[in-house]
């Protein structure tokens, strides 16, 4: 079970998704972030080549994030799916959007840069993925 009862605090409802079940697909526009309870869950990026393993998430990680941070105004930039069953946590957007609203503007911005430079990499490696075949 996660560690990190400040996180389990902003947990709003609770799903499970079976082996290979889409949690998330790239390119679609949600607010929804989550945190996986039990399994894995792989995101995954489109490319020339088809779809990349950017990454496994297990237990404590936390995806769907930039969207809402970003104020609702992009669009899923890589698709999440189930990795074997997963049981994952769906936050409060309501309390993380007010909790990050009472933050101060600078580190607003710097979370804001940290967004984009995730995008910025997640970008790159995906691209890299691609060449590797």
């Amino acid at each position: 079970m996660i560690e990190d009862h400040l996180l389990l605090g902003y947990i709003a409802s609770e799903e499970t998704y079976e082996d290979r079940t889409v949690i998330i697909e790239e390119g679609s526009k949600g607010e929804w972030i989550f945190v996986v309870l039990e399994g894995r869950v792989k995101v995954k990026k489109k490319t020339e080549k088809g779809k990349v393993t950017l990454d496994t998430l297990k237990e404590g990680d936390i995806f769907g994030e930039m969207v809402l941070l970003e104020q609702r105004k992009g669009v899923r930039t890589a698709s999440v799916v189930a990795d074997g069953r997963v049981r994952v946590g769906v936050l409060d957007t309501q309390r993380v959007v007010r909790d990050y609203e009472s933050l101060s503007p600078q580190l607003k911005d710097l979370i804001r840069t940290l967004i984009v430079r995730l995008k910025e990499t997640t970008a790159r490696v995906s691209a890299m993925a691609a060449g590797a075949d």
